[in-house]
């Protein structure tokens, strides 16, 4: 039975796999980008948790991290659509099925990227906060 961490991150990812853009989950960046976009899923940083002792709960923010990019001539209309059906996608289901008790996004901070004899990329990293319980911090 995997841990509660990895069952929230399965299930973020499957919510991502779901969208027209592919979605990948601790993958490097490919040499050729989908026409629709690409989505990376980072597992991130689980954080400090706050301890409550009756009975022990170890309650987490954390912080994983979903790596945006398209490409080509109409990127930053394509960007835009990308980064919205992420928030639709997160915003649909806030608690993955009742995995986590809430999650919610921060906003992208996007970048233009040069690639030599290409078009350039268009690049963010969207934060998403975990807000989850669990009995043992390694389950």
């Amino acid at each position: 039975m995997p841990s509660t961490r990895e069952a929230i991150l399965a299930a973020l990812h499957a919510r991502l796999s779901a969208l027209p853009a592919t979605a990948l989950r601790g993958d490097v960046l490919p040499e050729r980008l989908p026409a629709a976009g690409l989505l990376i899923l980072r597992d991130g940083e689980p954080g400090e948790p706050e301890v409550t002792l009756s009975p022990l709960r170890y309650h987490y923010q954390h912080r994983a991290e979903v790596e945006a990019v398209v490409q080509g001539t109409r990127r930053d209309p394509g960007f835009d659509t990308l980064c919205a059906s992420v928030g639709a996608a997160l915003a649909a289901d806030r608690t993955l099925g009742g995995l986590c008790d809430w999650l919610e996004a921060e906003a992208p901070r996007p970048v233009d990227l040069p690639v030599d004899g290409a078009a350039s990329l268009k690049a963010a990293v969207i934060p998403i906060i975990l807000h989850y319980s669990t009995a043992d911090p390694l389950g």
